[in-house]
């Protein structure tokens, strides 16, 4: 997107300096990554990742200043995931873009999801780092956001995290976390921070304190958990807790559960519908498609909706998306009228049909033209501000921008933006 930055870089690339970024991330994150790392970053004005920054924070202050939404979406929390414990805030925001084509030419971003939920923070930065030393970048680009720099970046994602305790007495949980495809992002936080990393599943409750156990064995008391499970997964995986999510423990969440229902895909038919964010494709839930209201909303937003006149023809121009799943599992493109009917009644309120958007091509490689979805990632620790520190980027060139849509090609995957 900075053309002599793109050619410069493609120039000097080489396919042992690709080999040599994969063996220097396996080497300081105690394994080989487990998802396609993109053989190059992205370089772009600083301007247009300042300005997603500034409108994923826009939308999540607008979210929780709104009760009745807030309302609904906790109706949407599933039976026994309403977490005890809520705290004011997020710790921690997602929002991200794609870039298209505006009337005037002009690349304009468009939101695809929001989410108040962790992401690979410490991974993200060691790839950034990595692409420097790799590729010889320059110090002049930068990658952090909101006035950080590498000091202060490391601090707030600790005092986001660990609060006022004793990292002994703080730990990231997850589902069989050494399993995990993000397991670099957790080993690299427990480097940096010296917090624990545990399977959920082993935590341990009694009375109304939680407890783990170290790799010698000795139990813990848990003061802050930094919480990297997702209860889609805790449901579809049947996962047996030792404590009820549900009640209130003395404890405090680095991320509080409820958040990730509360800021979700559930907001974006409230955020196109506000008037105040033309950034948000127009968007419905299902259940008020199907009843003629929502199809109302999305006529009246130029979604073309008058081609399907059966049920087995296709709504081109939206996607089917499941509110609560992540990494792009069950998004479906063009669903028929016959497959929205045949969500059970009760489920329709769980689905939301949002305009397809169509991801300007912006990435010159040696394969083509390739798309970029950039993900902005924010912190907001107790006491201080929402604050946007870095970005995160997927490179693809399918329907699908996530790693795992992306495989068996070059010049794709996991990335990072470097801005001038």
């Amino acid at each position: 997107m900075i053309p002599e930055l793109r050619t410069a870089f493609n120039a000097k690339f080489t396919q042992a300096a690709y080999i040599g970024l994969q063996e220097l991330l396996a080497r300081r994150c105690a394994g080989p990554i487990q998802f396609r790392v993109a053989e190059t970053p992205i370089f772009v004005p600083r301007a247009l990742l300042e300005e997603m920054a500034d409108l994923g924070a826009s939308m999540a202050h607008y979210l929780m200043e709104d009760a009745q939404y807030l309302a609904g979406a906790r109706r949407a929390i599933p039976a026994g995931y309403d977490v005890g414990g809520e705290t004011d805030h997020p710790h921690f925001l997602t929002a991200d873009f794609a870039w298209i084509r505006s009337g005037s030419e002009e690349l304009t971003p468009r939101l695809v999801e929001i989410q108040a939920f962790p992401s690979v923070f410490a991974y993200q930065f060691e790839l950034c780092a990595g692409y420097r030393e790799i590729f010889g970048l320059p110090s002049s680009l930068g990658v952090f956001l909101g006035g950080l720099d590498e000091r202060s970046y490391w601090e707030l994602l600790g005092k986001t995290i660990i609060g006022n305790h004793d990292p002994e007495n703080v730990v990231l949980t997850e589902i069989d976390p050494l399993h995990q495809k993000t397991f670099p992002d957790f080993e690299l936080t427990r480097q940096r921070l010296g917090i624990g990393v545990v399977d959920i599943s082993s935590v341990e409750p009694e009375g109304d304190k939680l407890y783990y156990r170290d790799n010698t064995n000795r139990r813990i008391p848990i003061h802050r958990i930094y919480n990297r499970a997702i209860a889609d997964e805790l449901i579809s995986r049947k996962v047996n807790l030792q404590f009820d999510l549900s009640r209130r423990w003395d404890v405090e969440w680095a991320g509080q559960p409820n958040w990730y229902f509360l800021i979700s895909k559930y907001s974006i038919p409230f955020l196109s519908g506000s008037g105040r964010f033309p950034e948000v494709p127009p968007a419905c839930f299902v259940d008020e498609f199907l009843n003629g209201e929502g199809a109302k909303v999305l006529s009246a937003a130029g979604v073309d909706l008058r081609s399907v006149a059966t049920p087995t023809a296709a709504y081109d121009q939206l996607l089917l998306k499941p509110l609560f799943s992540f990494a792009g599992k069950g998004i479906e493109f063009s669903p028929t009228r016959g497959r929205l009917e045949a969500i059970a009644p009760v489920d329709r309120k769980d689905y939301i049909l949002q305009q397809r958007m169509h991801f300007e091509p912006t990435i010159e490689t040696p394969f083509g033209l390739t798309q970029a979805e950039v993900r902005i990632l924010y912190m907001w620790p107790d006491g201080g501000d929402l604050t946007p520190a870095l970005s995160l980027v997927r490179l693809g060139r399918g329907k699908m921008m996530g790693v795992d849509h992306n495989k068996n090609q070059e010049w794709v995957g996991g990335s990072a933006a470097f801005y001038v």
